[in-house]
C-alpha cells in the first residue's frame, strides 16, 4: 500500500519516460531500462510521473513526445536509435516539433570512419541523421578523463538514450547528473520499520498523515521478514519535516513496535559488531573469545590456507560473519575460502539461504557432494594449500565433548586443524548475536525449527508448538526457545 500526502509546495523537477519497442510490448525483451532511468532519476531529486511502452510507430512516438514534452521538466526516450527500418525515433522526435532530420557534420565523420562508408543513404548513416535543433552531449569519464567518442541526442528537453541496456547505463553514468539535477533540489527520506501487519497500524499511519502534509508515506507489508512486518518510508524535500513525521509516527505506535533494524550489517561488519556490543554487553565476553580464537587461526595459516566449513545452520552463519569480519580487516582485498558440502535430502530453504550467502559475503566457495569426510579429500585435492578449516561447532554438538578450540582431524580424516572458535556459546548467545546484528538466517527457524540437519531427520521442535488465531497448529520461531538444552528435540535420530 503507497499512501501519498497532499503536494509538496517546493517545485520538484518532474520527468516521463518513452520507451519504444515492439519487442518489449511483445514480451520478447524484457525492460530493465525503466527501474534503471526511475531509480537514478529518483536519486538526482526528479519525480518521475510517468512512464510510457509504445510501439515503433512514428505517428505513436510523435505524438507522445509532444504531449510529454509539455507536461513535464524532462522527457527520456529509450530504444529506436540504430540502423534497421524499425529504428525511427529521431525522425519521430523530430516531428513532435515540426522538424526534419539533417545529416549531423560530427556524427557523419564518426560514423563514415568507424563504418568505412560515405554514403549518406547507407543504414549506417542513418543514425547520423538527427532532428534539426539537437544537441549533443559527450559524457566524460572524469576517472579516466576520457571523453565518451559517441554522444546522447537531446532536442528541446527530450533526451534520446539507446535502447540496449548497458549502453543506456554507461551514457547516464556519465550524463545523468549533468542534465537532470538541479543544485538544491533532491528527496530526503527516512524509513521505519514495524513489527505489526498493515492492517494493525493501518488507523495510527493514516492520522499520521494527515499531520505531516509536506511528507509522502509509503507502506509496504513483508509477510515473512525475520524483523520486521511492515516497512514504512516517508519523504520530502525537507529533512526535518521526514525526521518530525518519523517521531511522531513513533510515539503514535505501542512501544516496541519500532525496530532498529539495519539492512546490510555486512559491509562495514566492524561498524555493526562495536554497535552491538556497545549495546549488548553480554556478548562481549564470548564474542572476544570467538575473536581471539579467529586472529589466531589468521596469525598462524595465512588467508589461502584457511577455509569456513558453511552448511547455512545458524552456528554457521555467526563463524562465517566472524571471520568474514576478520577476513576485511587483515586482507581487504582477498576474498575469503569457505566450503558447503551438500547432502541428500537437503532443505531447499536451507541450500538456497547457503548460495544467498556465498553472493552475501563474496565467498569464495567450493560446493561439493557429501559425506564430509569424502568432501574434504576432494577439498584438499582441489585445494591443497588449505590446513585450517573454521567450524560452527558447539559443546552441545554431538562427539564435541573432546574438541578443544584447535584441534587436529582424526588420522584417517583429511589431515587439517579444525578451528571452533564459538565451541563455549550457548544456544541464546548464537540467537542474541545473529538477531542484534539483524543478520538473514535460513527462514526454517522461523518455522519452529532448532537444529536443522536433513529433511529425512530434522522436524519442528515440539517445546515450539502452538496455534493462531484460528486454531491452526503452528510453530513460534526458534530464538524463542526457553529450554536451551532442548535445542535439538526436533532432531528424528535417536542419536540426537
Amino acid at each position: 500500500m503507497e499512501v501519498i500526502s497532499k503536494s509538496q509546495k517546493v517545485e520538484v523537477p518532474t520527468a516521463g519516460i518513452i520507451i519504444i519497442g515492439d519487442e518489449i510490448l511483445r514480451g520478447q525483451t524484457q525492460d530493465t531500462n525503466t527501474h534503471f532511468l526511475t531509480r537514478q532519476l529518483h536519486s538526482l531529486g526528479v519525480k518521475v510521473k510517468r512512464v510510457s511502452v509504445i510501439p515503433d510507430d512514428i505517428q505513436t512516438i510523435a505524438s507522445e513526445v509532444a504531449v510529454f514534452s509539455k507536461e513535464y521538466t524532462f522527457v527520456l526516450t529509450s530504444g529506436g536509435i540504430g540502423p534497421t527500418h524499425d529504428d525511427i525515433t529521431y525522425e519521430a522526435v523530430a516531428a513532435a516539433f515540426g522538424e526534419k532530420v539533417q545529416p549531423h557534420p560530427l556524427l557523419v565523420k564518426f560514423i563514415g570512419a568507424y563504418f568505412k562508408t560515405d554514403d549518406l543513404s547507407s543504414p549506417a548513416m542513418k543514425m547520423a541523421h538527427i532532428p534539426e535543433s539537437s544537441e549533443l552531449y559527450f559524457g566524460e569519464d572524469r576517472s579516466k578523463g576520457v571523453k565518451s567518442r559517441y554522444p546522447i541526442i537531446g532536442v528541446k528537453n527530450v533526451t534520446i538514450f539507446p535502447g540496449v541496456p548497458h549502453l543506456l547505463e554507461k551514457a547516464f553514468s556519465l550524463l545523468g547528473k549533468k542534465l537532470f539535477h538541479r543544485p538544491g533540489t533532491g528527496f530526503k527520506s527516512g524509513t521505519l520499520y514495524v513489527t505489526a501487519d498493515e492492517v494493525s497500524i493501518a488507523s495510527i499511519l493514516n492520522e499520521t498523515v494527515s499531520k505531516f502534509p509536506s511528507v509522502a508515506f509509503g507502506s509496504y507489508p513483508k509477510l515473512f521478514h525475520s524483523y520486521y512486518k511492515t516497512k514504512i518510508t516517508m519523504e520530502s524535500l525537507n529533512s526535518e519535516d521526514v525526521g518530525a513525521a518519523g517521531e511522531g509516527l513513533k510515539v503514535a505506535l505501542p512501544k516496541g513496535m519500532v525496530v532498529d533494524y539495519k539492512e546490510d550489517t555486512v559491509t562495514d561488519a566492524w561498524h555493526h559488531l562495536d554497535t552491538l556490543l556497545a549495546s549488548s554487553p553480554s556478548l562481549a565476553t564470548p564474542f572476544q573469545q570467538a575473536v581471539d580464537v579467529l586472529n589466531q587461526c589468521f596469525d598462524e595459516y595465512s588467508s589461502e590456507e584457511i577455509c569456513v566449513c558453511y552448511n547455512g545452520g545458524k552456528d554457521c552463519l555467526v563463524v562465517l560473519h566472524l571471520s568474514y569480519a576478520i577476513m576485511q580487516m587483515r586482507h581487504p582485498n582477498s576474498k575469503l575460502q569457505a566450503v558447503y558440502i551438500t547432502e541428500d535430502n537437503a532443505f531447499p530453504q536451507v541450500t538456497e539461504f547457503v548460495h544467498e550467502s556465498i553472493v552475501r559475503y563474496d565467498l569464495d566457495c567450493e560446493v561439493l557432494p557429501g559425506p564430509m569426510k569424502s568432501a574434504l579429500f576432494t577439498l584438499l585435492e582441489k585445494r591443497p594449500r588449505i590446513k585450517a578449516v573454521i567450524m560452527g561447532t558447539r559443546r552441545s554438538d554431538p562427539y564435541s565433548d573432546t574438541l578443544g578450540s584447535f584441534s587436529h582431524t582424526d588420522p584417517d580424516w583429511p589431515p587439517m586443524m579444525r578451528v571452533n572458535p564459538i565451541l563455549q556459546w550457548e544456544y541464546n548467545v548464537v540467537w542474541d548475536f545473529i538477531r542484534g546484528l539483524y543478520l538473514p538466517y535460513c527462514s526454517l527457524y522461523d518455522r519452529g525449527y532448532t537444529s536443522i540437519g536433513s529433511q529425512t531427520n530434522t522436524l519442528p521442535n515440539p517445546l515450539l508448538e502452538t496455534k493462531d488465531r484460528l486454531g491452526q497448529v503452528i510453530y513460534l520461531p526458534a530464538h524463542l526457545l526457553k529450554n536451551h538444552d532442548k535445542e535439538r528435540k526436533g532432531r528424528i535420530s535417536s542419536k540426537h
